[in-house]
């Protein structure tokens, strides 16, 4: 049986828990709806951007020698920090065969675009965010080439269109348990996780650079006893500041598995399929022209999903200070625009959560700008009346005064085709 099949059922069985309470098999989104036409439609991402680039002689990929290969080169094109570097050693990758845990994936990211790297591998896996489509899926030939060049991947989608995934073509950071040979322990369970992830689910084969107090995650871990296959081996695995002793870190581009780099792809992952959902399903209904209630319910349903997650409103609440140990915590927040006073949305906490402020930097994403105009209005809207304090319901109310005005703030003077009645926004 080969890996991808083996890896797919899987995931489409990722625990319920990992789940979105709206999202159930049943309301997948077909990619072949006319209205969506995933395989065919024109793209915008920036790996076929990039494409055009070097079909026109516009640009180039040196490739360097050794095992990186065209690595740099893409990062560099891409706009990719190496810092953002994660490692995982489980082998849920069609590129298993290569993967464990002394030569780890890894993987790098911007808000837009992700690279897989293996080492000794065949390909680059690259996912790649279209603003309508949403993540497109590629790989390049890890082999020098006069005219290199990217293959879409479609097959990917076994593993990427599911529950885990809200029923669209999505990412994901998926959590498993282990084993001695790096094979996931399926019958123990699994966990697709995100911001709201209980920090004791996170993280399971994959290694994690930096500190985080008492708090456990399943990262760096292995079961050695395939009787127990849930029993993780903690012992020396919690708070590493250095991976020199597990992994071969000459093969990578950095040294690090950076725990606020992974809490950050964490957020970004559902981020992402909530956006795609939300354009999908509307432009399914609008060809449909449906206007029964049942499907304006759908809609509105994934709409609040998206301000609850936008806004943070079920975050968990970090126990104590979390700490990276690469610059990623510094360029990160380089990357995001500021308000007059300094502020950004890209400005970290992680003392007691993730991000400074309550609100996505994902809101100056191009798939945010491309809703349709109308949902996107009914998006501002209530995102308005949860920042300033007009809803106070019951999930809102953990974001307090000062923390959504500043939200207010910095959304006000960074993004200009935000509605007006942003101008003079105050939240209560």
């Amino acid at each position: 049986m080969s890996w991808t099949r083996l890896i797919g059922p899987f995931l489409l069985s990722l625990s319920a828990a990992s789940l979105s309470a709206f999202i159930d098999p049943g309301s997948w989104i077909s990619p072949d709806h006319p209205a969506i036409n995933y395989w065919n439609a024109p793209l915008q991402d920036p790996v076929t951007k990039l494409e055009e680039k070097l079909r026109k002689g516009e640009t180039k990929l040196s490739y360097s020698p050794g095992a990186l290969g065209y690595l740099p080169a893409l990062l560099k094109a891409l706009d990719v920090n190496r810092d953002s570097q994660m490692l995982v050693f489980s082998k849920t990758s069609f590129q298993a065969s290569k993967i464990s845990y002394k030569t780890p994936r890894a993987l790098y990211f911007n808000d837009n675009v992700a690279i897989g790297f293996v080492p000794d591998g065949d390909v680059y896996e690259l996912i790649s965010l279209d603003p309508r489509q949403g993540p497109v899926f590629f790989t390049l030939d890890v082999h020098a080439s006069e005219k290199p060049g990217f293959a879409r991947r479609d097959v990917c989608l076994q593993c990427h269109h599911g529950p885990a995934t809200l029923g669209v073509p999505g990412i994901f950071i998926s959590s498993v348990y282990p084993g001695r040979s790096d094979i996931p322990a399926f019958r123990a369970g699994a966990y697709a996780t995100d911001h709201r992830s209980d920090f004791e689910k996170r993280w399971g084969g994959w290694f994690v650079s930096g500190t985080h107090g008492s708090q456990h995650h399943m990262g760096n871990a292995v079961a050695p006893d395939s009787q127990h296959p849930d029993v993780l081996e903690f012992q020396g695995a919690q708070n590493l500041t250095s991976l020199e002793k597990r992994v071969d870190l000459h093969a990578y581009l950095a040294n690090s598995s950076d725990i606020v780099a992974l809490m950050t792809y964490e957020h970004q992952t559902r981020m992402t399929n909530l956006l795609t959902r939300l354009g999908w399903q509307a432009r399914v209904m609008a060809h449909d022209k449906k206007t029964d209630d049942v499907s304006k319910k759908a809609v509105e349903a994934d709409l609040e999903e998206l301000i609850n997650y936008l806004v943070f409103a079920d975050e968990i609440t970090l126990r104590e200070p979390v700490a990276g140990v690469s610059t990623f915590s510094k360029t990160f927040p380089e990357r995001g625009p500021r308000d007059s006073k300094g502020r950004s949305l890209h400005d970290f906490d992680v003392k007691t959560r993730l991000f400074r402020y309550p609100l996505s930097y994902m809101i100056y994403n191009p798939a945010f700008e491309n809703l349709p105009p109308q949902l996107q209005e009914r998006v501002y809207r209530r995102m308005f009346q949860v920042l300033t304090g007009e809803d106070r319901s019951q999930r809102f109310g953990r974001l307090d005064r000062e923390p959504r005005q500043a939200a207010l703030e910095i959304l006000r003077e960074t993004k200009t085709n935000r509605p007006e009645y942003f101008k003079m926004a105050a939240a209560q």
